[in-house]
């Protein structure tokens, strides 16, 4: 089976979209399958039009170029446009069997154009409401016109194209909620890959020390610096944290949108000796700093992207045998049992974050059971290869002419 992958971005660059999207191409390619991936306009400036990643070859469209990229409310119409032309002449050459885009909705939209032309049926694969995104990063406004009109079109790309999928039951229920068959979507649940994580890392010393960190208890967020992730909540909570843990530190690696005003918060709390930004890091690296941590927090605020979106952060913090204390959100629930793979806090409460983990601190006797938990869990239910050879029955009623 031949798959053309149409994408917004992927890597080198560094999220979670490009983590999934590099798992799913190479556990479908042990399964068998020719897989070929095509960005879009948004993925910036690449070194050409194919550009080989970690092993994987990456097709680029190149930016959207005319009048309607230079206005506000053309531009989308004018990345579909240089993301059909770009699709239309790599699908003829290579003439995959199913066209797979990947959210948002304007790679749907090409890919569904492009089929239609060709023939090729087309998959379309939800891995959040960019709507909603774009709420948090302010860039619009839960219900306003804008927020309107990119829930239309992901509405309409469900109902056009062949087959859906999403990441979550939470995003499978919303989608539902607007008519569309439940036998169109099929849940493709994010995971891990076992054998990239290993239990019981040994601290890298020299590394603690260049931070701070030797004797030091040390709670731990790695990732994008987005404002629902809820890193303020955690700032916030740190004072009473150290009012009873004076060896607390907090150690933050990433970066993002909100790093300037998380900087400016600590210093006004009067914390910023006891909390660690050490920037973006080399993926390479990541594991140094996760096997500083003793415990993972991941305080993301209540909203609707986070109610109905699972991350992936709390996954690989399982996969390593981690303990960790996350808010009560709908994609945290869906994910941590509370008490037996890790530990929930209400949303948006310092205090109860504080004391959550306050409480895991102070009893250890309960960390190994919290951490064999976890790993269990992804071990039996959210590995890779499981999630992704369910496209195979996705791909089948796609070509079949999609659900009936």
């Amino acid at each position: 089976m031949r798959i053309l992958h149409v994408l917004d971005h992927s890597i080198p660059l560094h999220s979670g979209y490009t983590f999934r999207t590099r798992a799913i191409l190479r556990q479908q390619q042990l399964l068998g399958w020719e897989t070929f991936q095509l960005t879009g306009p948004k993925q910036g400036p690449s070194s050409g039009d194919c550009e080989q990643v970690d092993g994987l070859a990456f097709y680029r469209s190149g930016p959207a170029r005319g009048l309607k990229a230079r206005l506000p409310v053309l531009r989308q119409v004018a990345i579909i446009d240089a993301l059909e032309e770009r699709l239309l002449r790599l699908a003829r050459e290579l003439q995959p069997d199913i066209l797979h885009a990947h959210s948002p909705a304007l790679n749907a939209l090409a890919a569904l154009r492009v089929g239609k032309r060709l023939g090729i049926p087309v998959v379309y694969e939800i891995r959040a409401f960019w709507e909603d995104a774009a709420v948090d990063h302010g860039t619009s406004s839960a219900g306003g016109l804008r927020y309107r009109a990119t829930r239309a079109l992901e509405t309409y790309a469900l109902r056009q194209v062949d087959a859906a999928t999403t990441i979550c039951e939470g995003l499978r229920d919303d989608i539902a909620a607007r008519g569309i068959a439940a036998n169109k979507v099929t849940v493709i649940p994010n995971a891990v890959d076992i054998e990239d994580f290993t239990v019981g890392c040994a601290r890298d010393e020299a590394l603690a020390a260049q931070l701070g960190l030797c004797g030091k208890r040390v709670l731990g967020f790695i990732g994008s610096f987005y404002g629902y992730e809820g890193l303020h909540v955690l700032l916030e909570a740190m004072p009473a944290m150290l009012r009873l843990a004076p060896d607390l530190r907090l150690l933050l690696v990433g970066g993002g949108a909100q790093e300037q005003a998380l900087r400016a918060q600590a210093a006004a709390l009067g914390i910023a000796e006891q909390v660690i930004f050490t920037g973006r890091v080399p993926h390479s690296e990541v594991q140094r700093y996760y096997d500083l941590v003793d415990i993972l927090v991941y305080p993301r605020i209540k909203m609707r992207l986070t109610d109905l979106v699972t991350p992936l952060k709390p996954l690989e913090a399982m996969a390593q045998g981690r303990l960790l204390v996350a808010s009560d959100v709908g994609g945290h629930r869906e994910l941590i049992e509370d008490g037996r793979t890790g530990i929930l806090f209400t949303a948006g409460d310092a205090g109860a974050l504080a004391a959550q983990v306050l409480a895991l601190l102070a009893t250890p006797e309960r960390w190994p059971a919290l951490r064999a938990a976890g790993r269990r869990f992804v071990e039996d239910e959210r590995n890779w290869g499981a999630s992704v050879a369910r496209y195979r029955a996705v791909y089948g009623n796609a070509r079949k002419g999609g659900a009936q």
